[in-house]
């Protein structure tokens, strides 16, 4: 998926554990071999050549394809799969795979987790657990320094779209233009694969962000502008040390 994942598994390494680890694991190549826009062999790569129809990909293809399309329009059209003209769901995927991840280790008896997803993240923290998690989120101006940190004592997933690493490559649906009109933007919600969806969808109306990160529920966020200036939805301060 043109990025990297990595685990910080925090729960006694029992056998089912480190089985599920190697399962989850497994299933993110899977996945890579999939829907990476990268491989020519890729089912989706090989979908939007018009190689195969639909109905002949695998049942996860259906499954993230119905995904995106709940995105697109809780978003009004503003997350979308084909924004430079080419079938890419990887907007979506990668939180997706990331979540299955961290689902595969829970249902293994792992409490006390982080997937991480190229900078995105699941987060899993027992009820009892007294240690939260502290995660600090990168200032797109400053390298070397954060914007925030984040801290948690309960499931949680972050996502921040932005430029500091890939430079302007989200684009305005609209017309194709890349946006400018923020630096960064983290989006904090109960699941990574819709608080990913949303952090990318928000980026992507620019100025009109923060009005519409207002009106969904159990998301917060904060946004870095390119002059430096930030903002915060109203309950994000909850998450901030």
């Amino acid at each position: 998926m043109g990025t990297v994942f990595s685990f910080d598994i925090r729960d006694e390494p029992t056998p089912a554990i480190r089985r599920a680890l190697a399962q989850a694991v497994r299933q993110l190549h899977h996945v890579d071999t999939v829907f990476s826009t990268y491989r020519p062999d890729s089912h989706i790569s090989r979908l939007n050549r018009g190689e195969i129809r639909l109905a002949e990909c695998p049942p996860e293809v259906h499954e993230v394809m119905s995904l995106c399309a709940r995105a697109t329009h809780d978003s009004d059209g503003y997350f979308s799969i084909n924004p430079a003209g080419s079938l890419d769901p990887s907007g979506l995927v990668k939180g997706w795979a990331a979540e299955a991840a961290s689902h595969i280790l829970y249902e293994a008896g792992a409490r006390h987790t982080c997937v991480n997803g190229g900078g995105d993240l699941q987060l899993r923290t027992p009820a009892d657990h007294s240690t939260p998690w502290r995660i600090g989120v990168a200032h797109p101006l400053q390298p070397g320094e954060l914007a925030t940190v984040i801290t948690t004592g309960r499931d949680l997933a972050v996502a921040t779209s932005g430029t500091a690493e890939r430079g302007a490559h989200i684009l305005d649906p609209r017309d194709g233009t890349p946006v400018t009109a923020i630096a960064s933007l983290t989006v904090v919600g109960p699941r990574l694969t819709m608080t990913d969806v949303y952090a990318t969808a928000a980026f992507a109306r620019g100025d009109g962000a923060r009005a519409w990160l207002e009106t969904l529920p159990d998301h917060e966020a904060l946004a870095i502008l390119p002059d430096g200036h930030r903002w915060q939805t109203s309950g994000f301060g909850q998450y901030e040390s």
